[in-house]
């Protein structure tokens, strides 16, 4: 019988949240940190050296004797450095202590994060600072609890070295443009719009023992080579099926796990994949969904290991089945709890709705390089367009009702457009359920949900901040420009309503409902002009445009130096990755695969001469040979050219370097996995040296 776990006394107990502040905090200063949390007025002194002596019993308490500025650098993944609560004191003995200014301010090195040349390596310093909408948490890591403070990090400069300051800006330009057009409608009551987000989380889960024996695995995250097995996703019994209890026991520990830390993780299911999974949390504010997030891969990642087992993150783990995604939920909700994206029960009379849609198609369309960057990291190329991950071509997926409003408007009809219906299953006992009003889309990067949009793109291994950053940006631009329209108007009503009809026919062409997989899609797409950018190196130059820079400086999310200078990260990530995935791909070949096909070739010319010589039949042995013989000669001439061109690209630097990785290093790795992987159907099992992708996928 499994032990029981009482869920709400467990909830956000690791979380230095409102119920504990209240609790522990005087109520003068409880209520002037809440009203620095509403309007980002600045902390007090004597709030922030009382806040922080709260935090500091509470986490004693709980056993921790470190704290630590939790962040998220431009690795994509997080960062801290621990700091005990001692204070030595006179005589020898020490005092815990953490006051407001260690807090709200710390000091770690900035030289050896990127930075795309921000910071120079002896340009050490750098500054963490307190975010306040995001609560401080206890990490637990196995015997330790670590008090982790989630701030924003900084060079001595000023400029953002991190994911979360972009963010954090962008979520206060979007809320400033989306309050004026609730202005607009009549709307005073609502003080602020914060964009949310909901991510659901992909993964593939591996037994540890096997995983270990991967090389590639083990230092790139996904498989270099490998041939399907005889069964993979094709009888789709996997998708929703019975959990393993080993996959189960997993779940429920990081669910736990989770839940402590205040992550309201809510579904779990097995996914399309053999061996792979989602996760899926209730909506937050974006900087919080992000964090959490960012904890979440974390907490999954140090569960498996405790289960003997392994979760990778990689987008495309396994060629040739369902890759990993991180489905971004993304909404924009009041103070006053409204949704602005729900569209009622007739969205064709919701014109702040409507208004808003044409908002969010002009700046898909006009942004989607944009968008298609933010969901750009190396992994994602081998995962979009592939196996019910969406294309590399933006569109926008409206549904059936919505779709026919906007068409409704362009045509400047008055014709009424249906409701959702109710559907008869054909079954009595069964209840009449009411129709939504849209379908869903598994291959539009960018489809409305109901009440939401979900950005399908997102990279399952990244951090979410990216594209929520670039979502938030676009769409607070768009709004800007028509509140500055129709602040202007006389007659607000009908300035609106021919606002929102021009900008939909001008931006209708982004609307596809269809099957995004099919050729005739990416035709279509090509006529329509929207760009199909199929990999990350042809992504990057989006961030580089003139356009783009004055975007994001008049929206005050990035300067010009910020913005270049992540483009230059992204160059120099993606030349890293394939960099050592091609050192890992020559180490596997060079001193494992082909050595072992070689001692295979020896056994199999050993079995054909005494066959001979006992003057029986050994054509098939010989045929045998000869087949392995040559795909063996290809691999090593794809070995040699995939070093020729490993020792070369390294030479270069920037675009040029990472442009060179994709067109030429890629291609010789694709040439020699391919001779490889027909060796593994045909070599001895017992011979091949490192496990298949049947022992991978079946063997949790």
């Amino acid at each position: 019988m499994s032990d029981f776990i009482d869920v709400p006394s467990i909830y956000g107990s690791h979380v230095f949240g409102d119920k504990e502040m209240r609790e522990r905090l005087p109520r003068a200063v409880y209520k002037s940190l809440k009203a620095s949390m509403a309007t980002g007025k600045e902390l007090d002194p004597v709030v922030a050296d009382a806040t922080a002596a709260a935090m500091k019993e509470w986490a004693i308490e709980k056993g921790a004797t470190h704290y630590t500025h939790w962040f998220q650098p431009l690795t994509g993944t997080t960062a801290e450095k621990h700091d005990s609560f001692i204070n030595p004191q006179e005589g020898g003995g020490v005092i815990m202590e953490l006051r407001g200014k260690e807090l709200i301010k710390g000091e770690p090195d900035a030289s050896s994060f990127p930075s795309g040349g921000i910071r120079a390596t002896f340009e050490a310093r750098g500054y963490t600072v307190w975010d306040i909408t995001s609560p401080a948490f206890l990490y637990d890591n196995g015997n330790t609890q670590t008090l982790c403070i989630p701030t924003a990090f900084c060079s001595y400069t000023g400029e953002a070295l991190d994911k979360k300051t972009p963010l954090l800006r962008s979520m206060e330009a979007i809320g400033k443009q989306a309050l004026r057009i609730c202005r607009l409608f009549g709307d005073t009551a609502t003080q602020k719009v914060i964009p949310c987000v909901g991510p659901e989380q992909e993964y593939f889960i591996v037994d540890r023992q096997t995983y270990l024996r991967r090389k590639d695995l083990i230092f790139t995250g996904r498989t270099l080579f490998g041939a399907m097995p005889p069964k993979g996703q094709e009888m789709e019994d996997h998708y929703f099926g019975a959990i393993k209890e080993r996959v189960s026991n997993y779940m429920k520990d990081v669910d736990v796990e989770l839940w402590k830390l205040g992550i309201p993780a809510k579904t779990e299911h097995n996914e399309v994949a053999p061996a792979q999974h989602e996760l899926a949390p209730i909506y937050n504010t974006a900087n919080v969904a992000t964090d959490e997030n960012m904890l979440v891969m974390n907490v999954m990642k140090k569960v498996a290991l405790r289960h003997g087992l392994v979760c990778l993150l990689h987008e495309k783990p396994f060629a040739g089945v369902n890759g990993s995604g991180k489905h971004n939920n993304w909404s924009l909700v009041t103070d006053t709890g409204s949704n602005l994206l729900n569209p009622g029960k007739e969205p064709q009379e919701n014109w702040q709705f409507l208004l808003l849609l044409a908002a969010v198609m002009k700046a898909v369309d006009e942004h989607a390089g944009l968008l298609r960057v933010s969901a750009a990291n190396p992994g994602n190329d081998h995962r979009l367009g592939a196996n019910e991950a969406p294309p590399a071509v933006i569109s926008m997926f409206l549904g059936e009702q919505l779709t026919a409003v906007v068409e409704h408007i362009i045509q400047g009809s008055h014709e009424s457009v249906p409701s959702a219906s109710i559907m008869r299953v054909g079954v009595s006992t069964l209840p009449f359920i009411r129709r939504d009003a849209t379908d869903r889309n598994r291959t539009s990067p960018f489809a409305f949900t109901g009440n939401k949009f979900e950005f399908r793109m997102v990279p399952s291994s990244g951090c979410i901040a990216d594209a929520n950053v670039v979502l938030n940006t676009i769409v607070a631009d768009a709004l800007g420009a028509f509140a500055d329209e129709l602040e202007q108007a006389e007659d607000f009503d009908s300035a609106m309503k021919a606002l929102v009809r021009r900008e939909m026919t001008a931006h209708r062409r982004i609307i596809f409902n269809g099957n995004g997989y099919t050729e005739e899609w990416l035709a279509e797409a090509k006529r329509r002009g929207l760009p199909n950018m199929r990999s990350m190196v042809d992504a990057i130059p989006n961030l580089m445009q003139r356009e783009s820079i004055e975007l994001f400086k008049r929206q005050g999310v990035y300067s010009e130096k910020e913005l270049l200078a992540r483009a230059g990260v992204l160059c120099e990530l993606y030349a890293k990755t394939v960099n050592i995935e091609a050192l890992t791909m020559i180490d596997m070949a060079g001193k494992d695969i082909l050595p072992a096909v070689i001692r295979y070739t020896t056994s199999l010319a050993s079995s054909v001469t005494a066959v001979e010589s006992a003057g029986a039949d050994a054509s098939v042995q010989r045929e045998l040979l000869a087949r392995v013989s040559v795909l063996l000669r290809q691999a090593s001439t794809a070995l040699a050219e995939l070093r020729r061109c490993q020792e070369k690209a390294v030479t270069l630097t920037g675009m040029e370097q990472a442009r060179y990785y994709h067109d030429e290093v890629c291609r010789a790795m694709e040439i020699l996995r391919a001779p490889v992987d027909h060796l593994e159907m045909i070599c001895d099992s017992e011979i091949w040296p490192i496990p298949t992708y049947g022992d991978l996928l079946f063997n949790v």
